[in-house]
């Protein structure tokens, strides 16, 4: 048994927790959320976040990062992904030198255009992503935490370090693939939550599976164009981290990012919408730091700027819908600017 410190209790952090507790880990919790710890610590229940799901009595919880991953053999950062850099920078003298450090968030920084594991690197002072792992895929909280068959991926530039992950979680109910496109892995799982937000629209407007096979096609296209163009490896894009969770994410009940779209396709602002959730949806952010990217690369993603014109800019949903299907007749192509 070892000693892990997962940094944040919302339904994802609260399931990876309870799956490290499966596998005879000693898992302790911080959670920024004082009134959350108290309700977590006294109903053994994270009632705001995952429902209906017990937290055996041995699972710690705290406020403090004063020694909340003392100890431990590998801590996990499951806070939004704009909240990153700050957590990091807070806890970086509580995390053991040779702790595993397992990335679970799925964004990118709009200040700096950072993956995650770059944010980790930065503000835990480990050059080259040292110990640093992104465990990601197509895994919603409320199926995992119930034991329903999911797979990942574990991502690292170090195939020691991703096996290293693969074994602390590897169940009979998640299997844990592993990968060394680090790069590849961090930008399919942030951008495809931009092409869920479509994919909600395009379910709020009431249109039907056809849209939905071609917005998915063309969004892991425009995906792994610029994916591709950053670095990443082009089969990564067809995996679990790319198509895999770009089809969960654009078809669930569960996703964030899906409703997003959703309601605004039903005439909601962006503004109501977020002010209404519980859970963050990761791809409003990421879709600024999806179009600024395409514009630094050159890289063409009509979806992801329409997205941006429909989020920031108050642009009729249908309408960007009916430029993307009147643009210039093309040849299809994967890897090529189209």
């Amino acid at each position: 048994m070892s000693r892990v410190t997962v940094f944040g209790a919302g339904s994802w952090g609260t399931t990876l927790g309870l799956v490290l507790h499966d596998n005879a880990h000693n898992v302790v919790f911080w959670e920024y959320d004082r009134e959350q710890v108290a309700a977590v610590a006294r109903d053994r229940e994270n009632r705001k976040f995952l429902p209906g799901i017990s937290i055996p009595d041995d699972v710690a919880i705290t406020n403090e990062f004063a020694g909340s991953a003392t100890g431990s053999a590998a801590v996990v950062f499951a806070v939004p992904s704009h909240t990153v850099r700050e957590v990091a920078r807070s806890a970086r003298g509580e995390i053991p030198g040779d702790a595993l450090v397992v990335n679970v968030s799925k964004g990118i920084e709009n200040e700096t255009l950072a993956r995650m594991s770059e944010i980790l690197s930065e503000e835990l002072g480990r050059p080259g992503a040292r110990g640093i792992a992104s465990l990601v895929g197509p895994s919603h909280a409320e199926e995992v935490s119930r034991h329903l068959p999911t797979t990942v991926v574990a991502a690292a530039l170090d195939q020691e370090v991703a096996v290293a992950v693969r074994d602390l979680f590897m169940t009979e109910y998640l299997r844990v693939y592993t990968n060394t496109d680090l790069v590849g892995v961090e930008l399919a799982v942030s951008l495809k939550n931009v092409i869920a937000i479509a994919a909600g629209i395009c379910d709020g407007l009431g249109y039907g599976d056809n849209t939905k096979g071609a917005l998915l096609t063309r969004g892991l296209a425009e995906i792994t164009r610029l994916g591709v163009a950053l670095g990443g490896r082009p089969e990564t894009f067809a995996g679990l981290s790319g198509m895999g969770d770009l089809i969960t994410t654009c078809i669930s009940k569960h996703s964030r990012n899906r409703h997003v779209g959703e309601e605004i396709a039903r005439g909601k602002t962006l503004a109501q919408i977020l002010d209404e959730m519980v859970m963050v949806a990761e791809g409003v952010k990421t879709t600024r730091s999806a179009v600024e990217l395409a514009k630094r690369h050159s890289v063409e993603m009509p979806i992801t700027e329409k997205m941006g014109e429909v989020l920031f800019e108050d642009k009729d949903p249908k309408e960007a819908i009916r430029e993307l299907m009147v643009r210039e007749p093309k040849p299809e192509t994967i890897g090529g600017q189209r």
